[in-house]
């Protein structure tokens, strides 16, 4: 099988927990168009991170792909065994940051020309993005104010996407500053030797607020 990716994006998480269960599966990294939206030939949703299969299947979205990396290695502590409690809240984390950090809010303050045509109301969208992100943040900040990890007290594949979303926040200035327990985990999170050999493999993080990843050459960082 083989990952889509591109640095220091969405799909940084996948990469990480391929690092971290050795798997033997390279990673394609991709170049994003200004729009970061030119994925569609190659992947199911038209974005990454996705997974393609040996026998040519594509898996998209990290809700499915993290899961799926994790079964590969059964009985691994990044993960929880089917039908469990924890396995659920896994799952749950994910969805949250998934829908509510992911989609409902940075999605929206990163591409406001997609929800309004007209360019004067993109700085308002913005901001208000910015505004529902911090709110959004504010579960996952309550939970790291009283544990280290999201799940349990081990590193899961839950820790792996909220990290990409944590190594943002810094970007975002003022309208997220006052999150300490989220800083304390990103540092937690990117000392971890799986994301320092993800972030040298990749590269500089090339994310700003407000704009998609810029162009890097098509690469494959081997298994």
């Amino acid at each position: 099988m083989q990952l889509l990716a591109s640095p220091g994006a969405t799909s940084l998480p996948a990469h990480v927990i391929i690092r971290e269960l050795d798997l033997p599966v390279p990673v394609r990294l991709l170049r994003l168009g200004p729009g970061g939206d030119d994925l569609a030939p190659l992947t199911p949703f038209g974005r990454i991170p996705a997974l393609v299969l040996d026998d040519g299947t594509v898996i998209g979205e990290n809700a499915a792909i993290l899961p799926f990396l994790a079964d590969q290695r059964p009985g691994t502590a990044l993960f929880a065994p089917a039908g469990t409690v924890e396995r659920a809240q896994i799952q749950a984390w994910i969805g949250y940051i998934n829908s509510e950090i992911h989609g409902a809010t940075q999605r929206v303050g990163n591409r406001p020309h997609l929800y309004s045509d007209d360019p004067a109301a993109h700085e308002g969208i913005r901001q208000a993005a910015r505004r529902r992100l911090r709110e959004a943040f504010q579960p996952i900040e309550d939970r790291l104010g009283e544990a280290e990890w999201l799940v349990g007290d081990r590193f899961t594949i839950a820790d792996a996407y909220l990290g990409v979303f944590a190594s943002y926040v810094p970007h975002f200035g003022p309208a997220l500053a006052d999150l300490p327990a989220l800083a304390a985990f990103s540092a937690r999170f990117e000392a971890r030797p799986a994301v320092r050999a993800v972030r040298e493999a990749e590269g500089p993080l090339p994310f700003r607020p407000g704009a998609s990843a810029q162009p890097a050459p098509d690469q494959e960082v081997p298994a």
